[in-house]
C-alpha cells in the first residue's frame, strides 16, 4: 500500500525540522578533529580471480582517526587517472565480498566501497569495528551514543563518509577533481551527508535515502530502524527534546540544503522502511540547480533496483566523464 502522502503533496513537502544555529560550526569542528588525526590511506591489491577488474583492500582514517576498511575496484589496464565514485552501504551491511558490487568499476570508474563501522553482519559482511558512543541504547545503532551529538553513531558514520572522499582522492590512479558519491538507504544518507559536507563532490546519487525528515518518518512507520528511536523515547520520556536536537544535526533534509552538486534521489511510494516524504524533503531542500527525483509508485524499499543504478551511471557519465 502507499505509505505516505499523495505524490502531488510529496512534490511540495518540506521538513519541519529546524536547522540548528551552530550546524556548520558543529560539522566543521567534527571534520577538523578527524582530519587532524588522519593518516594516509593504505591499499593492498588482492587476487580475486577477475581479469577485467583490479581490487585493493583499503584502510583509511575516519572518525577519531579510527581505521575504516573498504574495497577499491578499478578496470584492469586503465591508463591515466580515473574519476572516482565512493559508495556507502545500507543498514546492517558492510563492504561485502571482494567480488560484490562490480558495476561502477565495470563502467570505467575507480570505485571505493566503504565498510560501515560496527555493522557488516546483517546481510553483507564487514570488518570495521565501532569504537565510541556510550550510554543506554536500543539494540541497533540508531540510539548509540545519542547522549552526546559529537559521539552519536551517525555523527561518526558521516565523518567516515566525508573522510572516505578525502581518502579516495589520495589513492594512486584517481583523479581527485572528479569524485561522485552514491548509496542506498543508509548508504543514501551517507551520500547526502558527503555531498553536503565534503569539498567539491561533483555528483550525488542517493537511492531511497534513510535519515531524512526524521521526526515525521519515525511517527508514520512502525518499521525498524526508525522504530528504534520510538522504542528509546518510549522509555526515556524526558529525553525527547534532546534526542530530536541531536537528530537535527544529521537529518538529510537539513544537510541537503548544503548540496549544490548535481543531485539524483529516488523514492518509492510503497516504502514502509523509508517513507517517501523523507527523500522528497531532502530533494526539495537541496539548492542544486541540476537535480532529479526518480519516483517508483509500486515499489517498496528496494526502490528502482537496477534502474536506480542505471540512472546513477548516467548521472556520473554526464558529470564525471569516463
Amino acid at each position: 500500500m502507499f505509505t505516505d502522502l499523495p505524490v502531488e503533496l510529496l512534490r511540495e513537502h518540506r521538513t519541519a525540522v529546524q536547522e540548528p544555529a551552530d550546524l556548520d560550526a558543529f560539522w566543521s569542528e567534527r571534520l577538523a578533529e578527524a582530519r587532524a588525526l588522519a593518516e594516509p590511506p593504505e591499499a593492498t591489491e588482492v587476487d580475486t580471480g577477475l581479469t577485467a577488474i583490479r581490487t585493493w583492500d583499503v584502510r583509511f582514517s575516519g572518525w577519531d582517526g579510527q581505521r575504516i576498511a573498504g574495497w577499491l575496484r578499478a578496470p584492469a589496464g586503465a591508463t591515466g587517472p580515473l574519476p572516482a565514485i565512493v559508495e556507502y552501504v545500507g543498514y546492517g551491511g558492510g563492504r561485502g565480498s571482494a567480488l560484490d558490487n562490480l558495476a561502477f568499476a565495470a563502467a570505467g570508474y575507480a570505485h571505493l566501497m566503504m565498510d560501515t563501522r560496527g555493522q557488516g553482519s546483517g546481510w553483507s559482511g564487514g570488518v570495521t569495528p565501532d569504537s565510541g558512543g556510550t550510554g543506554p541504547e536500543v539494540p541497533g545503532v540508531m540510539t548509540r551514543g545519542i547522549d552526546d551529538p559529537a559521539q552519536y553513531y551517525y555523527t561518526r558514520f558521516f565523518t567516515d563518509a566525508v573522510l572516505a572522499v578525502d581518502a579516495v582522492r589520495a589513492l594512486p590512479g584517481v583523479d581527485g577533481s572528479r569524485v561522485g558519491v552514491t548509496g542506498g538507504s543508509q548508504g543514501g544518507a551517507g551520500a547526502l551527508a558527503a555531498g553536503a559536507l565534503a569539498e567539491d563532490v561533483r555528483a550525488v546519487a542517493a537511492r531511497v535515502p534513510f535519515l531524512c525528515d526524521i521526526p515525521r518518518s519515525m511517527t508514520i512507520t512502525d518499521a525498524r530502524p526508525f522504530h528504534e528511536l520510538v522504542d528509546y523515547l518510549a522509555v526515556h520520556r524526558d529525553r525527547v527534546d534532546h534526542v530530536l536536537g541531536v537528530l537535527a544535526r544529521i537529518d538529510g533534509a537539513v544537510l541537503a540544503s548544503r548540496i549544490t552538486a548535481p543531485l539524483q534521489i529516488s523514492a518509492a511510494l510503497m516504502d514502509a522502511i523509508v517513507p517517501p516524504s523523507g527523500p522528497f524533503a531532502a530533494f526539495n531542500a537541496a539548492p542544486s540547480t541540476r537535480k532529479e527525483i526518480l519516483v517508483h509508485p509500486y515499489n517498496g524499499h528496494e526502490g528502482g533496483g537496477p534502474e536506480d543504478v542505471a540512472a546513477a551511471l548516467r548521472l556520473f557519465a554526464a558529470e564525471l566523464g569516463r
